[in-house]
């Protein structure tokens, strides 16, 4: 995403009344500091939670001990969970949430690059998740960004997709 594609994002989640919280684990506050960038990003950025380490996804999240255990950190169940603490935990309608390996080593057999992304919609007394599972290439502060580009990319798709199911 360019600067203007980013400044049209925030055109837009104002359109919709959005108000956007991120719990963020391997892109470890881009997401946040992408958008935060952008002039009037504030009237539409709400919460944004680094828990990179697994105590943090836990206590501060609520992320299950359980889902962990049999998912794995890096997977789309802990994503989804992550998404939904974000949410629960601020003030925000919309939330997006990240997990993975952003790291060069593969980790309990899963390749590196391989990013858990969720986004949930709270719109018209409807709340829905959406996930999807990528693997990015390049450094770690390569991955890291576009992660963060590709997490907030897809923000007007899920959006539109959960306003169109509804109807």
């Amino acid at each position: 995403m360019t600067r203007e594609e980013l400044t049209e994002l925030i055109s837009f989640l104002k359109l919709h009344n959005l108000k956007l919280s991120t719990a963020e684990s391997c892109t470890a506050g881009c997401i946040i500091h992408l958008l935060s960038k952008i002039p009037k990003s504030g009237q539409v950025l709400d919460t944004g939670f680094v828990v990179y380490s697994e105590e943090a996804k836990l206590k501060i999240l609520g992320v299950k001990k359980q889902t962990i255990d049999k998912f794995n950190l890096t997977s789309e169940e802990v994503a989804r969970e992550m998404v939904e603490g974000a949410l629960q935990s601020s003030c925000g309608n919309i939330a997006v949430s990240t997990t993975g390996i952003a790291g060069s080593k593969p980790i309990d057999g899963i390749t590196p690059g391989t990013i858990c992304f969720a986004w949930l919609i709270n719109q018209g007394n409807k709340k829905r998740i959406f996930s999807e599972t990528v693997i990015f290439s390049g450094s770690k502060p390569k991955k890291q960004k576009l992660a963060s580009l590709y997490a907030l990319g897809k923000i007007p798709f899920y959006f539109n997709k959960h306003i169109k199911d509804m109807s």
